[in-house]
């Protein structure tokens, strides 16, 4: 068996998209058996960036180098080269350097019929806040199958930010980028009857982070899919004013039928009682944000704290449970969304202000599932879950005229609350079990 390479050569679209691309553009791949091709086109496409950014519908603009020719039997070397991305980077914060990581599938057709997974090493320079992305060449391989012409089309590609995915598909015809003329291996002419074949290498499905082994719902029989641990900061709105937080958060599922059992945890995310805490008064509830094909939330909750709790004793946070009825069949992205905790007549609400996914799942359209609206199976019907009394951050009305004593017990529970008060990043323990 003979393996292609081929060059990386000149984008031929001038200096200024050239520029786009990291400094490998130049970089041969190897010595060139036979001639190689390039040819760029663009499309529209349609972006969907981590949950709470609006989609963006752009131009991608790619050039495709092959082999001009092969025979059957050659595994191809494959080029995918970015000269413009659809989406930038969302003015929310700068990207280092090395942060982000383009996957793909490029459509092989003609002679044979393949999806070609693409994917590029995580190599950027700094990108700041409303940047053009900059995004490293994508390499494949394809093994030959039959003898004709096999052509080459761009496809949906996933950009992998700071362990975020923003999924791109094009909506629109795209024309082929190029064209392998493939001949028999005994050297005859190459026929003209298209056979289908699955024979791309590596598997088609492109990779949406560097962790979906861990994290997509995929795979024959699989029925638990354990999530990726992401840091996310909250703004909080507790009873003794604004706060800010960050937490390490995981989301995890379990198959049930067509449906997921959902466990949320805060990992780390524990603080002592600075003053006593009876029981059955702290309820924790989030909404899981839906991302990728499906849209909505996934109401989770946490039990009741079971026991009282003294001052100087740590306070744990128990995992969220819930059941996720997917509204929509595809590849659907599970983000940490809304925390509301309520404690001692007070209610405390912190919001992301950054995205990440968590975790990746295959779903299949439910009736009556998420969609757009919410998915919602609570693990506990004691308390409720982000309607509290509490006004713009400020103490429940409780009828009292005793305003004194009234933020007294404010006092007491906006800093005793879980996560309420900043307490993400104070005196951190390991949850124990």
């Amino acid at each position: 068996m003979r393996r292609r390479v081929i060059p990386v050569g000149g984008r031929g679209a001038g200096a200024a998209a050239a520029a786009l691309v990291l400094g490998g553009a130049g970089v041969l791949l190897g010595v060139a058996v036979t001639p190689a091709q390039a040819a760029e086109v663009s499309f529209a496409t349609h972006c969907v960036p981590p949950a709470g950014i609006d989609p963006v519908d752009g131009t991608t603009k790619v050039e495709i180098t092959a082999p001009a020719t092969a025979k059957v039997g050659d595994t191809v070397d494959i080029v995918w080269k970015f000269a413009q991305a659809a989406s930038k980077n969302p003015d929310i914060i700068d990207l280092p350097a090395n942060s982000v990581q383009p996957s793909g599938t490029l459509k092989a057709a003609g002679a044979q019929t393949a999806d070609v997974a693409m994917q590029g090493p995580r190599e950027n320079p700094a990108i700041p806040k409303g940047g053009a992305m900059v995004l490293s060449d994508m390499k494949g391989t394809l093994k030959l199958t039959a003898p004709g012409a096999v052509t080459l089309t761009p496809d949906a590609y996933t950009v992998n930010a700071m362990s975020t995915n923003t999924m791109c598909t094009p909506t629109e015809t795209v024309q082929k980028a190029a064209t392998i003329e493939v001949t028999a291996g005994d050297g005859s002419s190459p026929s003209t009857s298209p056979t289908p074949s699955d024979s791309a290498s590596p598997p088609a499905t492109p990779t949406p982070s560097a962790s979906a082994s861990e994290s997509d719902g995929t795979g024959g029989g699989q029925t638990d899919f354990t999530g990726k641990e992401v840091q996310i900061p909250y703004a909080c709105k507790t009873p003794i004013g604004d706060r800010s937080a960050t937490s390490p958060v995981q989301i995890d599922a379990r198959k049930n039928g067509a449906s997921f059992d959902l466990t949320v945890q805060f990992k780390k995310s524990v603080m002592d009682s600075p003053a006593d805490i009876p029981k059955d008064s702290v309820k924790p509830s989030m909404e899981v944000v839906l991302g990728g094909a499906d849209k909505g939330t996934v109401h989770v909750e946490g039990p009741m704290n079971s026991a009282a709790i003294k001052s100087g004793d740590p306070i744990e946070i128990p995992d969220l449970t819930g059941t996720y009825k997917p509204g929509a069949s595809g590849t659907s992205t599970l983000s940490p969304g809304v925390l509301t905790v309520e404690a001692l007549g007070t209610t405390t609400t912190c919001t992301p202000t950054e995205s990440a996914v968590s975790l990746t799942l295959d779903t299949t359209a439910q009736p009556g599932g998420a969609a757009g609206g919410s998915s919602s199976s609570g693990g506990s019907s004691t308390g409720g879950s982000g309607s509290g009394s509490g006004t713009d951050g400020g103490l429940a009305a409780t009828g009292s005229e005793d305003h004194g004593a009234l933020k007294a017990l404010g006092l007491v529970a906006g800093t005793a609350i879980l996560l309420g008060a900043a307490i993400f990043t104070f005196l951190p323990r390991h949850r124990t079990r």
